[in-house]
């Protein structure tokens, strides 16, 4: 495997006995067309409601006479509910299952959806959406559990991709609709009816999702929880990819938070559909997710993480100029370079734990949706204090740091001990 990945593939294979593999799902085989569409429209359901009030943010600050950066916090309260749950959620699914919690999850998450709306306060609208967040915490790092578990290693990276594509649609869906559906009807009408989309979700993953065939219940003792946590934190590699998510993250959850407040504003002045259906660049994440597998395969895990942060750097660089068109290219190439390097970098966590999986993902996750709410946060006051030149930089130093982990992950591949 690529050196930044430090032998992962190495040890799925010795560590998964052919017996066990040859049982697992594969593209083509029975059941794999259902699992995949199930927990693309799980993704779907997870980023529609996770990120249901970013493109509403302008209405959101006239409404309750709020600045930006107060308003972000309907965002950064969501990702982090998420970042601190997602981990005691990853070890309810290693004892109950990773179906029953990832549906759970839903359940939970789109009845208080139904609240959000009503919200009669700032305060109160953060604190739903911070419940809500915690409730979806089952989703992520249960997901890619469940794939490790069911799917043959061969299989992981794109069935991991197709995952993170559904999170990707989901992105890209809530903000279109919310954008036009609040040009007419306002904010909360618009968060509703991302509510019910859900509930549409949350149905047919039920129903599609094949029961789980290799999943074995672990234990619920925080001793138990514990050694595993510390022994995935005790591992280089998984330190590293955790740090690339987070990263990753920071830029993407900056870049989109802040985007709605540039393109009100002169030069661009553009109402609230039309931001909205800026959106709709997500498709071009949908497809660099689902072919991380094939980009892993032409350039290792190293060539496709830097491809990742060079074209996420690229777009944000382009995205300096006052030019719509090139706006739109540069939300393009950053859109293409995170998704694509989320999803190689969630998937070598993925083959590198062989044992607690839904932890390490939960490590993974945890990490990735702090840098969601760091991005959120520090990205609103970086355009209060600075415009989208601010925003900007600190996505462009975030890029750097995955460049400085990757080459640090090359070169410490190459010492005999990480051999």
């Amino acid at each position: 495997m690529a050196p930044v990945d430090t032998g992962a593939s190495t040890i799925v294979a010795a560590s998964a006995p052919s017996s066990v593999s040859d049982s697992r799902l594969t593209p083509g085989g029975p059941g794999y067309r259902r699992m995949s569409f199930a927990l693309f429209l799980a993704g779907v359901a997870t980023f529609a409601l996770l990120y249901s009030t970013q493109a509403l943010l302008p209405l959101i600050s006239s409404g309750f006479g709020v600045s930006a950066s107060a308003a972000s916090w309907t965002v950064a309260a969501a990702t982090g509910g998420l970042a601190v749950f997602v981990l005691p959620m990853s070890a309810l699914s290693e004892r109950f299952g990773r179906r029953t919690v990832m549906t759970a999850s839903l359940v939970v998450a789109v009845s208080i959806g139904v609240l959000v709306p009503f919200a009669p306060s700032l305060g109160a609208l953060v604190a739903l959406r911070f419940l809500q967040g915690a409730a979806l915490a089952g989703l992520p790092a249960s997901a890619t559990a469940y794939l490790a578990e069911e799917v043959r290693p061969k299989a992981l990276v794109t069935a991991i991709g197709l995952f993170v594509a559904g999170n990707s649609v989901g992105g890209m869906s809530g903000r279109v609709v919310t954008g036009w559906v609040a040009q007419e009807w306002g904010w909360r009408v618009a968060v509703a009816v991302i509510g019910v989309i859900a509930v549409g979700c949350a149905v047919a993953f039920r129903l599609l999702l094949p029961a789980p065939q290799h999943f074995t219940p672990g234990s619920l003792r925080p001793r138990v929880l514990a050694r595993t946590v510390q022994g995935h934190l005790a591992n280089p590699l998984l330190c590293r990819l955790y740090a690339i998510g987070a990263l990753f993250m920071t830029v993407f959850g900056g870049v989109y938070t802040v985007i709605g407040y540039r393109l009100t504003e002169a030069p661009f002045s553009l109402p609230q559909g039309i931001i909205g259906s800026i959106f709709l660049v997500y498709l071009v994440g949908t497809v660099s997710a689902s072919t991380a597998g094939r980009l892993v395969g032409r350039l290792g895990r190293r060539g496709a993480l830097y491809l990742a942060g060079g074209t996420t750097a690229a777009g944000l660089l382009v995205s300096l100029a006052d030019s719509l068109p090139l706006v739109l290219l540069g939300l393009v190439l950053i859109t293409a370079g995170f998704f694509a390097g989320h999803a190689v970098a969630s998937s070598a966590v993925s083959k590198t734990a062989t044992t607690g999986r839904a932890q390490a993902s939960a490590l993974y996750q945890s990490a990735y949706y702090i840098g969601s709410s760091t991005g959120s946060t520090v990205g609103a006051m970086a355009f209060h204090a600075g415009g989208w030149a601010g925003t900007v930089g600190v996505g462009v130093l975030a890029v750097i740091g995955v460049v400085t982990i990757t080459v640090f992950g090359s070169r410490a591949a190459r010492m005999p001990a990480a051999a």
